[in-house]
């Protein structure tokens, strides 16, 4: 695939969706996966709060089946996360011998895009070359799984009455968005699935940390999460934190509000890991963390809503 085939996969995607709007979560499934997707957040730039500077690699050097013999990356792990009860140990180790591409324990190891390469005793990022090798700021080699929950309701006037867009007629979205601490970018609230971890509890837990911060409607919060989310991406994150032995990969489901008579009407209050916390109208123009911008258009196209 030329450069030039891979710019128009965006706008053909958009097309296919439109004929034949899908009814399940492989809409952005099938784009971003090996050999197809070439990850951006993850390549030639400084590794975030560190002085380390990744190795360059073009877009036809993402792909371990390119051959790149001068491709000589740094390694880095971040020295806070040694020793932490979350991470992986170090490797080479002669006592940590993780099961790759398995339930290791209660850690997950295994990648939604199905068996990873394993290259002189560590996984191989099935996307592609970063530029890094190493954990950098991530506790597990290989991919660390997490839930993102896309909270949505629409968007009302001071009467209740639903708004529209006045060029595309569509109504308008909304979904909760915080301010990440580490590079102060919108993102969904999402989090790290623990070990053994159900990802509907995760998919709770990080909403109400990262969002609310109380507890006193936590009766109201159980039941709307309890009544189930739409599934509307599994794999890949395009994290600026990835590595070539370390990776972001994600569940996201939505949970939306229709009448805006449960979550749609809490007061959100920032807590965790984040700093900031507002509803927030999505549209084209919405710049988001990682590729999450990518995945809440998933909602959109689903809901029939504005973009």
């Amino acid at each position: 695939m030329t450069s030039f085939e891979f710019a128009l996969l965006p706008l053909l995607y958009l097309l296919l969706i439109l004929k034949n709007p899908p009814t399940s979560a492989q809409m952005m499934s099938s784009l971003v996966k090996p050999g197809i997707f070439r990850h951006l957040m993850c390549r030639n730039n400084m590794y975030p709060r560190s002085s380390v500077l990744r190795y360059p690699v073009s877009d036809e050097q993402v792909f371990w089946s390119e051959p790149f013999p001068d491709y000589c990356p740094p390694a880095y792990t971040a020295p806070h996360i040694g020793g932490q009860v979350w991470a992986d140990p170090p490797l080479p180790s002669d006592t940590f011998r993780p099961q790759w591409n398995q339930l290791d324990g209660q850690v997950n190891r295994e990648s939604f895009h199905g068996a990873y390469n394993v290259q002189n005793g560590l996984p191989l990022n099935p996307i592609g070359r970063t530029g890094l090798t190493g954990r950098g700021s991530l506790g597990r080699w290989g991919p660390n799984h997490a839930a993102d929950p896309i909270v949505t309701r629409w968007k009302r006037d001071g009467q209740g009455a639903i708004l529209a867009n006045l060029t595309t007629g569509k109504n308008i979205i909304q979904m909760v968005a915080i301010q990440r601490s580490d590079n102060k970018l919108w993102a969904i609230p999402g989090g790290m699935v623990d070990p053994g971890e159900n990802v509907s509890v995760t998919l709770k837990r990080e909403f109400t940390e990262e969002a609310l911060n109380f507890t006193d409607k936590a009766n109201m919060v159980e039941r709307f999460f309890q009544a189930g989310g739409v599934q509307v991406y599994q794999g890949y994150v395009d994290d600026f934190r990835n590595t070539d032995n370390a990776w972001m990969e994600t569940t996201a489901l939505n949970f939306h509000d229709e009448d805006g008579s449960q979550v749609g009407q809490l007061e959100l209050m920032a807590g965790d890991d984040a700093t900031n916390v507002r509803w927030t109208d999505v549209d084209s123009n919405l710049k988001l963390h990682a590729n999450h911008a990518d995945i809440v258009r998933e909602v959109v196209i689903r809901r029939n809503a504005h973009w």
